[in-house]
C-alpha cells in the first residue's frame, strides 16, 4: 500500500483523501487535497503538486484533467497529487499565506514546528523527498506571461543537468535556467538529490485554457519519457534564458507595448511607451540586450518606477 495523508491504493488502485497540516482559526482540521495511484507494475515515484501561490491555478487545472484520466492498470509506478498546497491563500484567491503573509514557494523544505507556510511546506515536502521526479505546478499569477520551465537549482548543481533533462521531456518549448531563491520547492528538491521543475504556464489572474493543455501534455510527456506510461517522447529542443533584463516605468502613465508576449527582442528595439491619459508621449524604454519578450504587466496603468515587464536573455537551444 502506498499512503499520503489519508489516501492509500494498493497496486493498481487510486485513491483520493486529505493530507492534515494543522489547524484552522476555529480549531478545525486543515487538510489539503491529495491523490494516489499506484500502478500495477513497479516503477518510479513522481510527485507532483499546485497551488502553492493560492492565485497561481492553472496547475489545478492541469491536475483536474490529468488525475481523471490516469488508469493505475496502466501505470508503472507512483503518482503522488497534492492538489492545492497553500490552502489558506487558494480560499480567498491570494497569492500568499494569508495566515503568516508568506509566500509559499520560499518555505521548503519547511518546519513542522513553524509557521503555518512552514508546517505545510514540510508536510508535503515529507511526501515530495521520497519520489524520483518532481513537478511543482506554477503560473505569472497576475502577469501575462509565456508558457515556460523553470530550472532553479543553479548551474553547478550537481543534479542540474538530470534538472534540465526533466524541463527538455516537460517540453513547453521555453526554459528558464536560472538560480532561484531559497524556500523555492525546486531548490530544496534537487538538494534533497531529486531532479524538479517548476513549469510556469502562463500568467495573469486564471484560468487559462490553453496553458492548461500545454501543461496536461508537460505531464504526459514526463509519464512517458520517464516510463510510468508506454509511448515514446519525441524531446524538441528548448530555447533556454539564463536570466532576466526587468524593466520598470520611468514616469507615470499608460502602457502601450511594442513587442508580443515570445517576440524577439533586439538591443535598442523599443519594448514599451508610457503615454498621458490624453495619448500624448511620455517616455521609450528600448532594450538593454537581445533575448525574448517574456512576462508583462497586466493592467496598463503604471506609477514612475514600477514593474512593467522582463526580456529572457542570455538565449541558447538545447
Amino acid at each position: 500500500m502506498i499512503t499520503l495523508g489519508t489516501a492509500s491504493a494498493a497496486p493498481g488502485e487510486m485513491d483520493v483523501g486529505r493530507l492534515e497540516v494543522g489547524e484552522s482559526r476555529d480549531g478545525g482540521s486543515v487538510g489539503l487535497p491529495v491523490a494516489v495511484i499506484n500502478g500495477a507494475s513497479s516503477g518510479k515515484t513522481l510527485y507532483m503538486q499546485a497551488a502553492s501561490d493560492g492565485d497561481e491555478l492553472n496547475g489545478v487545472g492541469v491536475i483536474q484533467r490529468v488525475v481523471p484520466q490516469l488508469d493505475p492498470a496502466e501505470i508503472s509506478g507512483t503518482i503522488l497529487v497534492v492538489g492545492i498546497v497553500n490552502y489558506h491563500a487558494f480560499q480567498v484567491a491570494q497569492h500568499r499565506n494569508p495566515i503568516d503573509d508568506t509566500k509559499m514557494n520560499r518555505a521548503y523544505p519547511g518546519d513542522e514546528r513553524g509557521t503555518s507556510s512552514e508546517r505545510i511546506a514540510a508536510a508535503t515536502f515529507a511526501a515530495a523527498r521520497d519520489a524520483d521526479l518532481i513537478v511543482d505546478l506554477h503560473q505569472g499569477s497576475t502577469s501575462r506571461m509565456i508558457d515556460e520551465v523553470r530550472v532553479r537549482c543553479g548551474r553547478h548543481h550537481r543534479m542540474h543537468a538530470k534538472c534540465l533533462r526533466l524541463a527538455k521531456t516537460f517540453g513547453c518549448g521555453y526554459v528558464l535556467d536560472q538560480k532561484g531563491p531559497d524556500g523555492q520547492l525546486a531548490r530544496a528538491g534537487p538538494d534533497a538529490g531529486i531532479p524538479t521543475i517548476d513549469p510556469e504556464l502562463g500568467g495573469c489572474v486564471g484560468w487559462d485554457e490553453e496553458s492548461i493543455e500545454k501543461g496536461v501534455r508537460g505531464v504526459y510527456n514526463v509519464l512517458r519519457g520517464y516510463d510510468f506510461l508506454d509511448g515514446d517522447v519525441e524531446l524538441e529542443a528548448q530555447t533556454r534564458a539564463r536570466g532576466f533584463d526587468q524593466y520598470g516605468s520611468p514616469v507615470g502613465g499608460l502602457v502601450r507595448f511594442k513587442r508580443d508576449l515570445g517576440e524577439r527582442v533586439s538591443a535598442g528595439d523599443v519594448v514599451f511607451e508610457v503615454t498621458d491619459v490624453f495619448g500624448k508621449l511620455k517616455a521609450r524604454v528600448t532594450a538593454d540586450h537581445d533575448g525574448i519578450f517574456w512576462r508583462a504587466r497586466r493592467l496598463p496603468q503604471v506609477a514612475s518606477g514600477e514593474y512593467v515587464c522582463s526580456v529572457g536573455i542570455d538565449l541558447d537551444t538545447y
